[in-house]
């Protein structure tokens, strides 16, 4: 599986834990058949083991918006795109961004990549 599709794979998963009462397991099955790829396994179960520290980093980046009152869609990928940021160090950074943008064009609106991308850039370092 390539990284890409990992990803998507990942914000699938994780969108219908966000959604429904599942297990991480019980997600991924639901998601993926057969053998897990490791990279989209730690994408889903860092993302879901750091939930609250990602959740509340976002909190601080958010203008005008509530965590809850996010489209769920933006939510999961910017999650996902966060705890890249701040667990998965070897990925670069514009990676991550490139990434979480290409993933707001498939899942969300036409606005969704925009947003996602003025939220993460305030993660930036450089």
């Amino acid at each position: 599986m390539k990284r890409r599709e990992a990803r998507e794979k990942a914000v699938q998963t994780l969108f219908q834990l966000d959604n429904m009462q599942l297990s991480v397991d019980e997600a991924i099955a639901f998601v993926v058949q057969g053998e897990v790829d490791p990279f989209y396994g730690k994408l889903v179960r860092g993302t879901v083991d750091h939930q609250e520290e990602i959740d509340r980093a976002l909190v601080g980046k958010l203008e005008n918006w509530s965590l809850a009152r996010l489209p769920k869609i933006e939510r999961t990928i910017l999650r996902l795109a966060v705890y890249e940021l701040l667990y998965q160090e070897e990925i670069p950074e514009r990676v991550v961004l490139n990434e979480a943008i290409e993933l707001s064009k498939t899942f969300g609106d036409d606005k969704s990549s925009r947003f996602v991308n003025g939220v993460l850039s305030k993660f930036a370092k450089n």
